[in-house]
């Protein structure tokens, strides 16, 4: 029998799962790697952060040492979730979703005003599911706000019908704002307005539109602040907050005694900290709310001053890489989005840890990826994943 030939067949690796996986065009090369690495690692720090101040805390642990940290594992893991699925469906296609998801934020804050909503720390802020877990709304407008002024602000620019978004639209991406911002002050929730206050300043200012808004913006949120002062629209226990960070003296054992206790801890840190699992502050249970609000002064007391810059460090990259994103975004809307984010986690990390440190007034926002919280890791987690879809709309060459 004569031997028979057969063709070869060459392997090319553009043709096998692994070739496709590292193709030039493929989800792998376009993701930001290294914003996905800070936030993981931020994510990883939080973890043994929460762990250390609630290990030994039975009144709220139940006497199972693991409670917050296994939650705190699950909410970043549901959270590393959401912003696979926000990176699947793209920045651009949530555009269609905008309205769904701002009506659903609305609907999730009213809820807040009504029965459902629990006062949790002095904040009426929350709604209690049951089972050791509650909802914070609040959180996800802060997403609803950036998606939804992203579309209206770009929405003509990107189609060439103008350079810049005129005075009426404009008004319109404020009007988006304008409505959640005043549900969340009946709460009240001081600190997230902030947080929104500081995401409509950045989404404005990406925009391109005329600097006459933004100053404009800035002297209403002050005549803003006035008038709801004067009013009396503020709890009595916020007003003695902004009392106390006006004078750390005023009641350092009663309203102030937080941030006295936090100073005290990260104080005591030194430069290299305690070690983990060793601050006699927070084993000692001195300061309250160490696994949200306060998360900075068991960095500052166990890893000292090296650990608690590695933090910010971190913090950093996510925000460098983000104003990149920002900067290389093939359109308005992606650069509007980026940009609304990285207002968003500049401000939040600057009021926790100025709070902690007693330079900023304390109002009660966790830090980013840090700080315990399944609302704020799922919102937080959904603008990466944001991000990330930004990111991938680049050309390669850019």
């Amino acid at each position: 029998m004569s031997a028979q030939s057969y063709p070869i067949r060459r392997f090319t690796p553009e043709k096998s799962s692994l070739g496709r996986l590292f193709a030039r065009d493929s989800v792998v090369r376009r993701m930001d790697w290294l914003l996905l690495f800070a936030t993981l690692l931020l994510c990883f720090i939080g973890t043994l952060l929460v762990y250390s101040a609630t290990r030994n805390r039975t009144d709220l642990t139940h006497g199972d040492q693991y409670y917050f940290l296994l939650r705190h594992v699950m909410n970043a893991g549901i959270g590393l979730g959401l912003a696979i699925g926000a990176m699947a469906i793209g920045h651009h296609r949530m555009r269609t979703v905008v309205p769904f998801f701002y009506a659903l934020s609305i609907l999730g804050i009213l809820a807040v005003l009504s029965p459902l909503g629990s006062t949790i720390n002095g904040a009426h802020a929350w709604i209690v599911i049951g089972g050791g877990f509650s909802i914070q709304p609040a959180e996800f407008v802060k997403v609803a706000i950036i998606i939804g002024m992203a579309m209206v602000l770009s929405a003509r620019v990107d189609a060439g019908d103008k350079l810049h978004p005129d005075h009426r639209t404009v008004l319109q991406a404020l009007g988006l704002a304008v409505l959640p911002v005043a549900i969340i002050m009946m709460m009240p929730d001081l600190g997230s307005v902030m947080v929104l206050a500081a995401i409509v300043l950045g989404v404005l200012l990406a925009s391109g539109a005329s600097s006459r808004w933004v100053f404009g913006l800035i002297a209403a949120g002050v005549a803003g602040a006035l008038l709801v002062w004067q009013l009396g629209i503020l709890d009595k226990y916020q007003i003695d907050r902004f009392a106390a960070f006006a004078n750390p003296a005023l009641d350092p054992s009663g309203v102030g005694y937080n941030t006295s206790q936090a100073r005290i801890a990260i104080g005591s840190g030194g430069l290299l900290g305690k070690g983990l699992f060793h601050g006699s502050q927070t084993t000692g249970q001195f300061v309250p709310e160490q696994q949200t609000d306060f998360v900075f002064s068991v960095a500052g007391e166990e890893l000292g001053f090296v650990g608690s810059i590695f933090i910010i460090a971190l913090i950093g990259v996510i925000l460098w890489r983000a104003c990149a994103i920002a900067r290389g975004a093939t359109d308005l809307y992606g650069t509007i989005v980026a940009a609304g984010i990285v207002a968003w986690f500049a401000f939040q990390s600057f009021e926790n840890i100025g709070m902690a440190m007693g330079i900023m007034p304390v109002t009660g926002i966790p830090l980013p990826f840090v700080s315990y919280g399944g609302s704020s890791m799922f919102a937080n987690f959904i603008a990466i994943g944001l991000l990330q879809s930004v990111k991938m709309q680049r050309p390669m060459s850019a």
